[in-house]
């Protein structure tokens, strides 16, 4: 029994001395509360081997992050900083391992904070195993947007306005496409930087006043490099000036229904806290923009660049480096866009488009706490919406009869489908099982317009209408006058009488022949 009690008083001894050598900034393992020290601070508390978190506090510089050692890294450098879990938390799990959470949701050892890369496994897991209420996101609002039914698959706080930063510009290359498909420019177009364009500060390419660069080089410097001073020649070269290239884009957001945006700027440089958006205004402005203009994917998945200056001062060249990092990130997807921003007030906001087996989604992040969480929070939602999802297009409608006209100087007219009709499953839907139902009536009374609504495609699954596409005509028909009736007698007529004609003519020849 002694001897038993001598080596209970070594261990415990040997418990202590290791516990007061560990220090500040480490946790030991067991179910008792843990405090993490350091340049920054945060709390995790464990009763009965349950998990109680409450909202973690750091402290210190906001643009640092800080790890549970105290380590720090520049926010947007991608140095050996790493961040904690979200609100600031971190723990030990109850074996004693001795770790912190990254951004990534990967476990690593306090005093390995480099850059990290998320396991394209790890994160489809996670998305199937959290089907039910959607993946845990860092940033305050999001949108998971299906880009050809315009679905929202996934929203949190979706309606909320904050500072959008530069994804404003999602709204000027919409202009800027709409400029070009009326025909008021050209891609071959020169623009001259004016001074006021020359002045934007933050991102921009560095445009001198009186260059020139081609509207598609500017196209480039604003997807690729987010050029604040690209964005402005772009206004002032459509509509004279910025004021009145902002006054357009309001315009056109309120055509999109975008209830919760007001745009000041064409760049979102702006620190007016009444430029703002909405997580799901950012997604239906993207859709707008791959929808009705997918060469913009020409410029988005670039990479790298190059434009050249020429100025005064000589010729130069330029790099381009695309701002969203998405883009050279392991996924199980193509990353096809779209546009990045990032300001004080708008903390890392990203509109991340991506396609896998033809389906296009769309995943609009706001206010993320950092750079990392952005493209975490973006590949995380996109994750889960290719695992949970399935699209339905009828890529072979139904073929369409002549439509008959009462009344008009045309007896049918020509159907066509208004658009194609597609469906988002979200419940592992048998899509093979679909049922299509015509629904056309016996006639149309003219005149007819071209466009006009003639009858609709019903799409049902076991016995559930999922949706329906409108059958419209495919061109007009004149309602028939006095005129057009005799001119159609007449032709009767004489057809009747050409007809008459030629049954007399066999029956000469029948006879003549009999008689040989």
């Amino acid at each position: 029994m002694k001897q038993m009690k001598r080596w209970i008083s070594a261990w415990t001894l040997a418990g202590v001395l290791v516990c007061s050598c560990l220090g500040p900034g480490v946790r030991t393992w067991g179910s008792e509360p843990v405090m993490v020290a350091g340049s920054g601070m945060a709390e995790a508390v464990w009763k009965n081997g349950a998990e109680e978190r409450g909202e973690g506090q750091v402290t210190g510089d906001a643009g640092v992050q800080t790890d549970a050692g105290g380590q720090s890294g520049e926010a947007d450098g991608g140095a050996a900083g790493g961040q904690a879990a979200a609100g600031g938390q971190s723990a030990a799990d109850n074996v004693g391992t001795v770790g912190v959470q990254t951004a990534a949701g990967i476990q690593t050892d306090a005093g390995d904070m480099g850059d990290w890369t998320v396991p394209v496994e790890a994160e489809i897991a996670a998305a199937s195993s959290d089907s039910q209420t959607g993946p845990d996101i860092q940033a305050p609002s999001a949108v998971l947007m299906e880009a050809s039914t315009g679905q929202v698959v996934y929203e949190k706080n979706g309606d909320e306005p904050r500072s959008p930063a530069s994804i404003t510009k999602i709204m000027t290359l919409i202009l800027i496409f709409d400029a070009l498909k009326s025909g008021k420019i050209k891609m071959t177009d020169e623009v001259t930087t004016s001074a006021y364009a020359k002045s934007m500060g933050g991102s921009q390419v560095f445009l001198e006043e009186g260059e020139v660069q081609t509207v598609e080089t500017l196209i480039k410097c604003i997807v690729i490099a987010s050029g604040n001073d690209a964005s402005v020649a772009m206004a002032e070269y459509i509509a004279g000036d910025e004021k009145t290239f902002v006054d357009m884009m309001n315009e056109r957001a309120q055509g999109l229904g975008m209830t919760a945006t007001h745009f000041e700027d064409c760049c979102g440089l702006t620190e007016s806290k009444t430029h703002v958006t909405s997580a799901r205004d950012i997604a239906v402005m993207s859709r707008e923009l791959i929808n009705h203009y997918p060469e913009i994917h020409n410029y988005s998945t670039i990479w790298m660049d190059t434009i050249t200056h020429v100025t005064k001062q000589g010729t130069k060249e330029f790099g381009l480096s695309n701002t969203n990092k998405l883009l050279k990130m392991a996924t199980n997807f193509q990353v096809t866009g779209l546009k990045t921003g990032s300001t004080s007030i708008a903390k890392y906001c990203l509109s991340a488009t991506a396609e896998k087996d033809g389906v296009r989604m769309i995943a609009s992040i706001m206010a993320a706490p950092d750079y990392k969480a952005r493209f975490s929070d973006a590949a995380a939602l996109l994750n889960y919406g290719y695992a949970n999802c399935r699209l339905y297009e009828d890529k072979e409608p139904l073929t369409l009869p002549g439509m008959p006209v009462e009344n008009g100087v045309a007896d049918t007219v020509d159907l066509k489908y208004d658009g194609m009709f597609s469906y988002l499953g979200l419940h592992g839907e048998d899509f093979g099982a679909v049922e299509r139902k015509l629904q056309l009536p016996e006639s149309l009374q003219a005149p007819v317009e071209e466009g006009q609504t003639a009858g609709a495609v019903e799409y049902y699954l076991g016995g559930e209408k999922l949706g329906e596409v409108l059958v419209v005509t495919a061109g007009s028909v004149k309602e028939a006058k006095f005129g057009d009736y005799m001119r159609k007698m007449a032709g009767a007529l004489f057809m009747g009488r050409g007809s008459a004609e030629d049954d007399m003519g066999e029956d000469d020849v029948t006879g003549s022949e009999n008689d040989g």
